[in-house]
This record gives structure tokens, C-alpha cells and sequence, in this order.
């Protein structure tokens, strides 16, 4: 048992078809997702113990909003921390490791709940949980890249793709599950972590336990690699400890940080900042069909933008991102002030669609630039640059807002300073973008300097024994991806409903 889950075993023999792959990686991100919609369960944890309505004791929302901000938090922490491991270890036993993680953070969260503990839901949810995010996040990530030579912006965009879906599954599911589970003395949110996190557990590791690996020397049918490489595109590695030495890794890191911090603010506020500058004209329902068509924005750029990336560069489309996402950031204040909800809905609608694109492409740009090899371990490293954005951003826009308040000024306004700031932070990152250059040579890796062996190697470059057989079949193919598919899109069914009230006010 113990040699089943030991990275030889998960080299690929001859004819296995690599489209296997990205629903292995969709199970384990559609689930993690989740963490982008546990805001549904912020009212109903206010009311634990008065159940109807806030009692004495009963947690406050500002307290309960640390639970999300631990979680992306300790997100990339441990992404940082792990990444190394994932590679030497393979993406079995990492994805299972995030199966275990992210479901026992459900469980153990219900406890808290239960016995309404606060530091049980952080240490469970925010702690626990969000070591299961960060590894379930760049384990499929790392795996697609080596999977994908010839298609990595398109490859990493389908599995960070699931991770917008994720929300658009979980939101419609929990508010479900808390409406069956509710009565006289619960409000139902112990007993859908619980159900929640098994039904999370069971996904990933189905995931996990599908990947594979391509066997040494490995390359899609008729794929040859070009004899010039594109620009910024690397032949040669670096090592995870060499790459956060060079300029480009902190400039990476900046490009991610300024574009997330810009995008996640907005994304905490939207409810009400469509409310407050539209008011009388957009109620609650409508601006949650506003939040949702952002949802579906979010995890379109997510692909879109990604493959995209391929044919342009990774360096040109973030380009895109900053010059044409600061234009639209200035252009939202005009929309309120002309009082068009269209454009202030389309100006939100295209920054979330390079909000998202951001994550999807920025692994792809890391393996252009330090190679595939350690893809994993310095994308989790980077990642910290999204644990920092997930604290900067919601509090640049929630104190902003109240410090333009406090001077009298219209709650219809209130957010224009804070736009155009997050419109300056865009511009800023342009700069830092385009001052990647490629890598000095000297920071090459050679065999000399690491004797750890390629991912998924052999003696012979061929799979060993016991290895999976080759799977060709059009059955196996079309149920794993109706597996993901199918609750994808009940999920993006449910989002454009919702969606649709943004339109009937």
C-alpha cells in the first residue's frame, strides 16, 4: 500500500489520455472553492444561539469575518510551506493530504459551532482548512503544467477555473442544506459543515487518487517544442530556493499581490456598494444577482484569459490587466455619477474576468520563467503574495469607506477614492510587469546541484510495474468529465438565475 502512493507509481504508461487529468484537478478545485461563498454562512452564525435572531453571546460579523481572512491567510502559508513537499511526494499523497485537511477543517469548525467556540471554527475552518486550500490549490495546478507542454495558460486556466465554480456550487448548496437542517434550536450550519466536509473529502480524493504523471521524456502526440523559444519562455529550471533570489520572483509577486488586492476588496463589497449607489433602484435581490454574475465572470476570465495567455505571452495579457483594469476602475465613479447601472455592471463584470485570469495565468508565467520542473514549490511560495491581498484589500476599501463617511460624504460616493486608489495600485503593477526580464542563466539549475529525480521518473522512462494501464476508452473519459461537469453546471444554472433579478428592477 504504502508503495501505491510513492511518485514512481504514478508515471502513466503508453496511451494515457493526458484529458483525464483536468477533471481530477476540477474535483479538488470546485471543492476548495467553497471558500469564496462562506459568506452565506455568516448571518445564519450570528444567530446560533438565538436562532430567529441575534441573542446575548451570539458572534459578531466582524468576528466572523476572520474566519475567511485565516483561512486565505493560512492559504498561502501553506502553500509556501508545502510546495517542495508536493513535488518531492507527487500529487497523490498531496491531494490526498488537502482531501484530509479541508474536510477535517469542516468538522472540526462544526464543533465550534456546536459548543460555540470561536477559536474551534478559526482553528477548524481558518487554520485547519485553509492548509487543505493551499495545498488542494497548487497540487492540480502543478500537475497540469507538466501534463500540458504545450498548453499551460489553457491547462492551469481549467483547473483555477473550478476554484471561481466552486462558489457558484457551494452557495446554492449550502443555503439548501441549512433550510433542511434548521429548526427550533439550530439554525443548521454544524450540521452542513458536517455533511459539507465529507462530501468534500470523498471529491478530493477521488481526484487525487486519479492523477498521474507523465513517464521521463514524455511529450503530446505531434507536439515538438519550438526551436526558438518565445520570449521569457525558459528550457532550463530553477531551483525553489535560487527563484525567490531573483528580481523576477518579486516582481511576480507584486504583479499578483496588486492585481488580487484590487479585485477581492471589490469582490467583499459588492452587495452593498451597488446598494448604496443605486439606491432605491437596486434591492437585495438584485445586487446578489449582481455578486453572482461576477461569480460567473470571475470563473470565465479564469479560462478565457489564461488561454488566451498561450497565444499572446503571459507578460502582454498582464499588461491587459493593469492598463485596461485601472481605465475601468476610473470609469465606475462616472457610471454612478450618470447614474448607469449597465456600465457600472460592465466595468465590474471585465475587471472580474482579469481578477480571475490573474490567478489562472500567473503559474503558467512562473513555468515560462523558472522552468516545470519545481513549478509547484515556487507558485506556493508566491502564493503568500495572496495572503497578504486578502488582508490589504478588504481593509483598504471597508476603512476607506468609513473614513470618507465620517467626513459627510454621500454613501453614494463614498467608494470613489477608493477606486481610484485601486485604479493607481493597477498602474503600479503595470510597471512591476513590465520589468520582468527572463531569468539570468546563472540561476539555472544543473545536474549536479539537485539529485532529486524529474517528476514521474523511471530507469527506463516507461511506467513500472503495477502502473496503471493505458486508458483509452470514450466511457471512462465522458463520466469523468460529466462528474465535474454536471454539479459545474447546476451551480452556473443556479448563479444565472440569481443573476437575472440584477435585470428585472
Amino acid at each position: 500500500m504504502a508503495g501505491f502512493f510513492t511518485k514512481e507509481r504514478l508515471a502513466a504508461g503508453p496511451g494515457f489520455n493526458r484529458w483525464l487529468i483536468p477533471p481530477a484537478a476540477l474535483a479538488i478545485h470546485l471543492s476548495i472553492g467553497q471558500a469564496y461563498a462562506f459568506s452565506v454562512f455568516n448571518l445564519p452564525l450570528s444567530k446560533v444561539l438565538g436562532v430567529s435572531a441575534s441573542a446575548p453571546g451570539d458572534w459578531k460579523l466582524t468576528q466572523l469575518g476572520w474566519v475567511f481572512t485565516l483561512a486565505i491567510v493560512f492559504l498561502g502559508l501553506s502553500a509556501a510551506a508545502f510546495g517542495r513537499w508536493l513535488e518531492n511526494v507527487g500529487p497523490r499523497k498531496s491531494g490526498l493530504a488537502a482531501a484530509g485537511c479541508w474536510g477535517a477543517g469542516f468538522l472540526v469548525g462544526a464543533l465550534g459551532v456546536r459548543t460555540h467556540q470561536l477559536w474551534l471554527l478559526l482553528l477548524g475552518y481558518g487554520v485547519i482548512g485553509g492548509c487543505g486550500l493551499g495545498l488542494g490549490y497548487i497540487t492540480p495546478v502543478s500537475t497540469l503544467i507538466k501534463w500540458f507542454p504545450d498548453r499551460r495558460g489553457m491547462a492551469t486556466g481549467l483547473a483555477i477555473m473550478g476554484f471561481g465554480g466552486g462558489a457558484m456550487i457551494a452557495a446554492p448548496l449550502s443555503t439548501a442544506l441549512m433550510r433542511r437542517f434548521a429548526g427550533p434550536g439550530t439554525v443548521g450550519v454544524a450540521e452542513t459543515f458536517v455533511v459539507m466536509g465529507l462530501i468534500y473529502f470523498a471529491a478530493m480524493a477521488l481526484g487525487a487518487l486519479a492523477f498521474r504523471l507523465p513517464a521521463p521524456g514524455w511529450k503530446p502526440a505531434g507536439y515538438t517544442a519550438p526551436a526558438t523559444p518565445k520570449a521569457l519562455v525558459s528550457r532550463h529550471d530553477v531551483h525553489p530556493t535560487e527563484a525567490i533570489r531573483t528580481p523576477q520572483f518579486w516582481l511576480l509577486w507584486a504583479v499578483l499581490c496588486l492585481n488580487v488586492t484590487a479585485g477581492i476588496g471589490v469582490l467583499g463589497q459588492a452587495s452593498p456598494m451597488i446598494q448604496e449607489v443605486f439606491r432605491g433602484r437596486i434591492d437585495a435581490a438584485a445586487a446578489a444577482g449582481f455578486v453572482g454574475l461576477l461569480s460567473l465572470f470571475n470563473m470565465a476570465g479564469r479560462f478565457l484569459w489564461s488561454s488566451l495567455s498561450d497565444h499572446l505571452g503571459r507578460k502582454a495579457t498582464y499588461s491587459i490587466f493593469f492598463s485596461l483594469g485601472a481605465l475601468l476602475y476610473a470609469a465606475v465613479p462616472f457610471a454612478g455619477r450618470i447614474g448607469s447601472v449597465e456600465l457600472f455592471v460592465g466595468c465590474f463584470a471585465v475587471i472580474l474576468t482579469m481578477y480571475g485570469g490573474g490567478f489562472a495565468t500567473i503559474p503558467a508565467y512562473l513555468s515560462d520563467l523558472f522552468g516545470t520542473r519545481f513549478v509547484g514549490a515556487i507558485h506556493g511560495r508566491l502564493l503568500t503574495a495572496w495572503s497578504a491581498a486578502g488582508v490589504f484589500g478588504p481593509v483598504l476599501v471597508n476603512y476607506l469607506r468609513e473614513y470618507e463617511i465620517s467626513r459627510g460624504v454621500p454613501n453614494a460616493q463614498a467608494y470613489n477614492h477608493t477606486l481610484y486608489l485601486m485604479a493607481a495600485l493597477l498602474i503600479v503593477g503595470l510597471f512591476c510587469n513590465l520589468s520582468v526580464k527572463a531569468v539570468a542563466s546563472r540561476h539555472y539549475l544543473t545536474e549536479s546541484d539537485d539529485s532529486t529525480p524529474a517528476v514521474g521518473s523511471t530507469a527506463t522512462g516507461t511506467a513500472p510495474d503495477g502502473a496503471p494501464s493505458p486508458v483509452r476508452t470514450v466511457p471512462v473519459l465522458a463520466a469523468a468529465w460529466a462528474a465535474v461537469g454536471t454539479p459545474l453546471a447546476w451551480g452556473v444554472a443556479s448563479t444565472i438565475q440569481r443573476a437575472l433579478a440584477l435585470f428585472r428592477r
